[in-house]
Formats: structure tokens, C-alpha cells, sequence
């Protein structure tokens, strides 16, 4: 196999990433001044070498605990439960949630052989209590793997003294209702609330 052929082959193996766009950064690559190689080549390694899980709650970070976690302003008391260290990202950019988080790892999927074990609830059950947790967020996406972990860490959480919600799940701002699935249509009239 030539080195063309095997960075195509790794390049493909990322997400979104078919044969033809790895074969296209390939030689976009090769375009380049070699230094701008190396530059992503030690960047990669770098990538691999420093970053690991937040010892709390499992978010990426290069230092023990994640600058979300040592943030004395966040709440400790509200936990949100995601499924990858990614969803933090996205619920950070609306800039409203100030509590702090806690990521699963991954979501049930049996056809995938993921079970209980393989995600990070244990993680999440032990900082109930020490932590003066008083609510935890169920924020996995709206699949049906992710609906089936949501419920399983609310059964999880039934015996403890903390609220269990679930983030509101419906219409994007900007959509059609021509365009949207009948679920979505049905969560959005579920979840509606009194206009102000």
C-alpha cells in the first residue's frame, strides 16, 4: 500500500469523511509546504498525548479537572448528562445552562454490544450525594438509543434524592411544520407552554 493510499485510508475513517473527500485532503496536503504537514502531524500527537478525561466528570481536557468543573461560578448543584464530550460544545454556545456536566461516554446500544457497564453512570451516581446535587439534566439525544439511556439513568436515579429532568424536545426555530416528522410534531405539543 502506498502512502497515498493509507493516509486515504485513515482520512476515510473519520466521520463524514468518504473515500473521495480523504482522497481530495490527500492530495490538498501534498499541495502544501511540508511544514504545514508537520505542523497537523505533531498537532495529532499532541492531540493524543495530552488530552484525557476530566477525573469529575468526563469531558476532555488536558488537566485534571476541566476548566468547567474548577469554575467556582458554574452551580454545582444542577448536573447535565450528555453522551459525548462534543455536547458540552453545543449546549456552551447557547449560553444559558451555568451548572455543570457530566458525560455518559456513549449511549446504550445493545446491536452495538454498548451496555450499562460500558458508559459512565457509575461516575454520575457517586457525585449525587457528595456533591450536593438537587437536579440532573437528561440531555441524550433524541434517538431511540438515547431515549432508552435517558430512561435507564432516570431508574438509576429513583432512589436518590435529586430531580431527574429531561431536556424539551420539538421544533427548530426557523422550521416547518411541513417539514417535520410526526414524533417531533407530537414532542413539540407535549412540551408546549403558556405564551407570556
Amino acid at each position: 500500500m502506498s502512502v497515498i493510499d493509507e493516509l486515504t485510508s485513515e482520512l476515510a475513517r473519520l466521520p463524514g469523511i468518504g473515500r473521495k473527500t480523504a482522497l481530495r485532503l490527500t492530495y490538498h496536503l501534498l499541495r502544501q509546504p511540508p511544514e504545514q504537514s508537520r505542523r497537523l502531524a505533531e498537532a495529532l500527537v499532541l492531540l493524543t498525548e495530552r488530552v484525557r478525561q476530566c477525573e469529575r466528570c468526563h469531558n476532555l481536557t488536558e488537566t485534571a479537572i476541566c476548566a468547567i468543573c474548577a469554575d467556582p461560578r458554574r452551580d454545582p448543584a444542577t448536573v447535565c448528562v450528555v453522551e459525548e464530550a462534543a455536547d458540552i460544545a453545543s449546549i456552551e454556545r447557547a449560553g444559558e445552562f451555568r451548572g455543570l456536566y457530566h458525560v455518559l461516554g456513549g449511549r446504550l446500544s445493545p446491536l452495538d454490544g454498548v451496555g450499562p457497564d460500558d458508559l459512565a453512570i457509575g461516575g454520575l451516581l457517586e457525585r449525587i450525594e457528595p456533591e450536593g446535587v438537587t437536579e440532573v439534566i437528561l440531555a441524550t439525544n433524541p434517538s431511540m438509543e438515547g431515549e432508552a439511556t435517558a430512561l435507564y439513568v432516570q431508574r438509576q436515579l429513583a432512589n436518590r434524592p435529586v430531580r431527574v429532568t429531561r431536556i424539551a424536545r420539538g421544533l427548530p426555530v426557523g422550521g416547518d411544520l411541513e417539514y417535520a416528522d410526526g414524533v417531533t410534531i407530537a414532542q413539540a405539543l407535549s412540551a408546549r407552554r403558556d405564551m407570556v
